[in-house]
């Protein structure tokens, strides 16, 4: 039997996209969600899951010439990479992934999130994705992602990482700092 995430066909270990966005602000937090299986809400997490579950909701559409597609599953053979895009815009100079925040930009995180749906894309349909976009619905703004090589080798930097982490079922010291107040999962890690 495989073990959990364990992909059948070539013995990748795969690694969920969204992961790579909890590695980024906290490998801890990414670690508890995806090794421990743990997962709290707090006011943070639930507008986020409010926030998807409409834009998971809505239906592909049109505006002008550009295709608008929703929820769009995601895979990479050669990365072992699998989840979702919440929106693609496929636009005449190629798809335009775009991913949705409930809160602030917080830093580049979700950035590395998004350059992981363009890999997936990229190799899916045989195109280049050279840039993409994270809607932030606090502010009602997209901040631009350019897909160059630093950000592309950061990505599956952190790609290898996350497949370590679940491979060795670790989990690395709390970090106790700033960002945890107002982790959800502060009381499942105990950072103090």
């Amino acid at each position: 039997m495989n073990a959990p995430n364990e992909d059948i066909t070539d013995g990748l270990l795969e690694v969920p996209i969204s992961a790579l966005e909890h590695y980024s602000y906290c490998p801890r937090q990414c670690a508890l969600i995806h090794v421990e299986q743990v997962f709290e809400e707090n006011l943070f997490t639930v507008r986020g899951r409010l926030l998807h579950e409409r834009v998971d909701a809505g239906r592909d559409t049109m505006s002008g010439d550009i295709r608008v597609a929703r929820s769009i599953p995601l895979w990479s053979g050669c990365l072992g990479l699998v989840g979702k895009a919440d929106v693609v815009e496929f636009r005449s100079d190629g798809p335009y992934p775009i991913e949705y925040k409930s809160g602030r930009r917080l830093g580049p995180h979700a950035d590395y999130q998004l350059c992981a749906q363009a890999f997936c894309l990229e190799e899916m349909l045989g195109v280049a994705v050279p840039g993409g976009a994270v809607y932030y619905q606090a502010s009602r703004s997209r901040h631009e992602v350019a897909f160059d090589e630093g950000i592309r080798k950061r990505t599956e930097e952190m790609i290898a990482a996350v497949r370590e982490m679940l491979r060795e079922q670790s989990v690395p010291r709390a970090p106790n700092d700033a960002r945890c107040p107002n982790c959800s999962l502060i009381d499942v890690c105990l950072p103090a």
